[in-house]
């Protein structure tokens, strides 16, 4: 039976955000095409316990068929990684799109500086649309269509439900504390990175960082793109999907 490949969005989308690129993504993989909503986005239900990465990771995996090919957006790349390490019979292979195993900024580990994330979790308490939307801008700062990328994403959002907002305030911890370097370490799946050289939320000295914690990690920097090369950057996204899949 031939694999499917599963589309995860990123932190405050739906999995709307993948609509233009998908019927691309059809044509070069004669599979299944799904795009699924993370948990307590564009509709889905949140985890009835407490809301975290495992228990959201669980509920993702109920949907996965065996061996599947994941290709994780952002946040999504963070629920790659944790469903490939803990259901390997559900994933074939990962391919990360401006997605890295620790999003935090530490010691020898680029990343996004803690004080950014602290001001995001205070923001979504007062204003969680307008936070979205300065992500929103942050995603696509750098890019050369910056303007245009933005009314993409926000115009495929508003065609799914609201995220629930225990989602956002939890997506933005695990955004902040999961670390999952040792987890990716012993992933023995082939995984793919795809990343933008103007990303902010992912700075490109990291990806020699990640090399290092698996040898079975391949990575393609586009030299324009920021942190939504699939939208930005639509042909180049599917030129890389080609050589992987």
């Amino acid at each position: 039976m031939q694999k499917e490949l599963v589309l995860l969005h990123g932190w405050g989308m739906n999995a709307q955000v993948w609509q233009m690129v998908k019927p691309e993504i059809e044509q070069v993989f004669s599979g299944d095409v799904r795009s699924i909503n993370l948990p307590g986005f564009g509709g889905a239900p949140s985890p009835k316990l407490d809301y975290t990465l495992e228990t959201a990771a669980k509920l993702v995996a109920e949907q996965l068929q065996p061996e599947s090919i994941i290709i994780g957006w952002s946040l999504g790349g963070l629920f790659a990684l944790y469903l490939a390490r803990n259901f390997p019979d559900k994933v074939s292979k990962v391919i990360l799109i401006a997605a890295t195993p620790y999003f935090n900024e530490v010691t020898q580990w680029p990343g996004i500086q803690s004080n950014v994330l602290d001001a995001f979790q205070v923001q979504l308490e007062k204003n969680a649309t307008k936070t979205i939307e300065r992500f929103l801008a942050i995603q696509a700062m750098g890019s050369e269509h910056a303007k245009e990328d933005i009314k993409s994403l926000r115009a495929l959002l508003a065609q799914a439900p609201a995220p629930d907002p225990i989602a956002l305030k939890a997506g933005l911890d695990i955004l902040k504390t999961q670390d999952l370097r040792a987890d990716m370490a012993m992933v023995e799946q082939p995984i793919y990175g795809l990343f933008g050289r103007l990303d902010s939320l992912v700075p490109k000295a990291v990806i020699e960082k990640i090399r290092g914690l698996n040898s079975n990690f391949h990575s393609k920097i586009l030299p324009k793109a920021s942190h939504a090369p699939f939208i930005s950057h639509r042909s180049e996204f599917i030129t890389f999907l080609k050589s992987v899949l």
